[in-house]
């Protein structure tokens, strides 16, 4: 059982986000620790702080020795792959291998709209999504990459250095959507975060994602099943561990807790000392 904390950037500081991080690098029982991908806050208001999560991925990776780190999840729409592709491995790099590749179609329209981002169908951002999966993999892995595809193209790339993870970081994939989403997962995830749901609801996607899976011949236990939700208040620490056997009873092994906006002292640790019985 993976457990992890995740600090959505909006509405904080980086004074908030850096001492929630270091929290946790300090926490042996904790993993991960995940931001979000978003430009302006999505909790209710556009109005507020809210930084860039790549850029802070890199920061966060300077400042700590042992947790995993990733965007719950990167929107494939704001970059290029092959420019992402160059990100990701910088952020690998200064990890020193200890990042975790979120990606995801994107969906916040008025965000798209704000910044003039083009905001395609949901099934066109889907496939541009399986298309940048492939792109990553390529440039990755392959001295010169070459790919033909509808929405991208590469001709004899070069990416130099390589991830230090290989064959590369693993790619964690949110979303649910089970005709096309979750068939992507099944080409291209390590991890598949599934957020928002009731642990039936959970349930009854990884099923369908089994089917995906086997459609194309690969191993569904190749695929962590993960999910997300968010703490309201410091005091929801004491029934943490109660609502993560919930989800671990259904087959998810991954967890990721959102930690309230304010920053609390000690509510790390708190957690950690909750959750310890069930990463052991």
């Amino acid at each position: 059982m993976r457990i992890d904390i995740k600090a959505a950037q909006h509405d904080r500081d980086w004074a908030n986000m850096l001492a929630y991080v270091q929290d946790t690098d300090a926490a042996g029982a904790l993993t991960g620790f995940w931001l979000f991908d978003h430009f302006v806050p999505i909790n209710g208001h556009v109005e507020g702080p809210c930084l860039d999560g790549w850029t802070l991925l890199a920061a966060l990776a300077a400042a700590t020795r042992r947790v995993r780190l990733g965007l719950m999840v990167g929107c494939n729409e704001y970059r290029y792959p092959a420019v992402l592709a160059k990100i990701a491995t910088t952020v690998d790099q200064v990890s020193n291998g200890r990042l975790d590749m979120g990606l995801g179609a994107g969906w916040f329209e008025t965000e798209y709209k704000m910044y003039g981002i083009p905001f395609p169908l949901p099934a066109q951002r889907i496939r541009e999504l399986d298309e940048a999966c492939q792109v990553l993999k390529l440039l990755w892995t392959q001295e010169l990459a070459d790919f033909d595809g509808k929405y991208y193209k590469l001709e004899a790339a070069r990416h130099e250095p390589k991830p230090i993870q290989k064959p590369y970081p693993p790619i964690v994939i949110g979303g649910g959507g089970e005709k096309m989403t979750l068939r992507v997962v099944a080409k291209h995830a390590d991890i598949w975060n599934f957020g928002g749901g009731t642990p039936e609801e959970a349930l009854r996607k990884s099923r369908i994602l089994d089917e995906h899976c086997a459609a194309i011949g690969r191993d569904p236990g190749a695929i962590v099943r993960s999910t997300q939700f968010y703490m309201k208040s410091p005091d929801e620490a004491a029934t943490l561990r109660e609502r993560i056997e919930a989800y671990q009873a259904v087959g998810f092994n991954h967890v990721v807790v959102g930690v309230p906006t304010a920053y609390h002292e000690g509510l790390v640790e708190e957690i950690a000392k909750q959750i310890e019985p069930l990463v052991k």
